[in-house]
């Protein structure tokens, strides 16, 4: 999913603060997105996710992770994000064979100094293939690539951008433990191979990323447990060509988190996230909402 949250702000805030950070502090994946069952496909047909997400941060931080004081800094940003799966029942690799797209709706603003900005509109859309397997009774996963395209709104300079202005490609592998009474567990790992941001010959480092939930099954639908992200860029980031020292993002999120199972085929995850030691970044809280349902 495109990161509506994790700060839309442009290249011009963190120029504005002597720092740099794939650019702009932010990412093309809304990092904290997925949650429990991220890795487990449904049987055949199509299904439709909806995402909800609000993000708050009035803190910034330098690439030792210290807090950058600048006056009336503060980011919200919330994203309504429909997403459409589709199992047409094809065998792959013995798994089965998985599309999907999505296409995140965002209002984002930001502030910082005497300056403000505010934007809303489509963001970046994400599609992808992808192979699911069964393992057994409780052990899922999915291996895929996705692909973010710069279809959001953007403006060199501006505070506020509702997209990236770049394409990036996303190897993913996800994995699923499922128990209705015991423990659940889930991962969603990703790799991000940033493109070129042509309007200001940008190109962000390559980071790897994951999603993570972990909790236990108290019967009647419900899971209860923890979860959260962790993110590390693991290539400087360069522009004009020249690599930009001291320029690696890296944080992680942890909180409640939980999910209801109708047991009819529809269920519902929340959580609630706190970012922790950010480094060439913003740091602050995100609620995540997720809606599954078939078509």
């Amino acid at each position: 999913m495109k990161n509506a949250i994790h700060l839309l702000i442009g290249a011009g805030l963190i120029a504005a603060t002597g720092a740099h950070a794939s650019e702009g502090g932010g990412s093309v994946y809304p990092n904290g997105a997925e949650n429990f069952v991220a890795g487990a496909l449904p049987p055949p047909g199509i299904y439709g996710i909806a995402f909800v997400n609000h993000y708050e941060a009035n803190r910034l931080n330098d690439a030792a992770g210290r807090q950058i004081g600048i006056p009336g800094f503060k980011v919200r940003a919330t994203a309504i994000t429909p997403r459409v799966i589709w199992v047409p029942g094809v065998q792959v690799l013995g798994g089965d064979l998985v599309a999907h797209m999505l296409a995140p709706l965002v209002e984002v603003e930001a502030r910082i100094g005497g300056q403000s900005q505010k934007k809303s509109g489509l963001g970046d859309i994400t599609m992808g293939l992808g192979v699911g397997h069964h393992h057994g009774p409780n052990l899922h996963s999915i291996v895929g690539l996705d692909v973010t395209l710069p279809t959001g709104s953007y403006k060199s300079g501006d505070l506020a951008n509702l997209g990236r202005n770049y394409t990036a490609l996303e190897p993913v592998l996800a994995v699923s433990y499922i128990n209705s009474q015991g423990f659940n567990g889930d991962l969603r790992v990703g790799y991000l191979i940033n493109q070129v941001n042509k309007a200001t010959d940008y190109r962000s480092g390559q980071e790897f990323h994951l999603d993570y939930a972990a909790g236990w099954g108290v019967g009647s639908g419900w899971v209860l447990g923890l979860g959260g992200y962790y993110r590390k860029q693991t290539e400087l980031d360069r522009q004009a060509g020249v690599n930009l020292p001291n320029s690696k993002t890296s944080g992680m999120a942890i909180g409640p988190s939980i999910k209801y199972d109708s047991g009819r085929g529809w269920f519902l995850t929340a959580k609630w996230q706190f970012e922790k030691n950010v480094k060439n970044g913003s740091q602050g809280n995100a609620l995540w909402l997720r809606a599954v349902l078939p078509l």
